[in-house]
């Protein structure tokens, strides 16, 4: 038996797990879209933004021509949203970035997509410890190539020894 039939087969067995028949797939509907409200703004105690004065026209941000009829609904102008200031980055005593789990995978990840050849999609990085915290990468099927799964994760010690002198997992 030739490899293309075998790689043929594999495929077929390993779709029909994964994906099941197409042909099922197909005549089942998907579920009616829903209506979800617009989401609000927290009330987190910050100062609301003054809306502009009455005698001053609403500005012109969507480059749309303006019309001057007062019966328009779009003519009313959106209550003003809260400014939030910018995040603060936690920083331990010696300097280094306190980051959740997830924010440090998603460094690792984005140290690892340098590299020649890493994958778009179908690579996850999963951190975990605590004072010595540690990364471990994994690839969905058919994502890479063997020997590049061997380089990335060869890779990896040295991008984790880097990245814990500047950041320290957030428990």
């Amino acid at each position: 038996m030739s490899d293309d039939v075998k790689d043929a087969g594999l495929v077929a067995m390993i779709s029909s797990i994964l994906g099941g028949n197409r042909r099922a797939a197909e005549s089942i509907a998907p579920p009616p879209l829903i209506e979800v409200p617009p989401p609000t703004a927290p009330t987190n105690g910050f100062e609301l933004v003054e809306p502009p004065a009455a005698d001053t026209p609403p500005a012109n941000l969507e480059g749309k021509p303006e019309t001057n009829s007062e019966n328009a609904p779009d003519a009313a102008l959106a209550p003003a949203k809260p400014v939030e200031p910018p995040a603060k980055i936690a920083t331990t005593t010696d300097g280094k970035q306190l980051l959740p789990a997830e924010a440090i995978a998603d460094l690792v990840l984005g140290e690892l997509r340098k590299l020649e050849n890493f994958p778009a999609t179908g690579a996850s990085v999963t951190v975990y410890g605590y004072r010595h915290w540690n990364a471990m990468i994994t690839f969905a099927p058919f994502s890479t190539t063997f020997r590049d799964a061997t380089r990335f994760r060869q890779a990896m010690p040295d991008i984790v020894f880097k990245l814990r002198r500047f950041v320290v997992l957030e428990i």
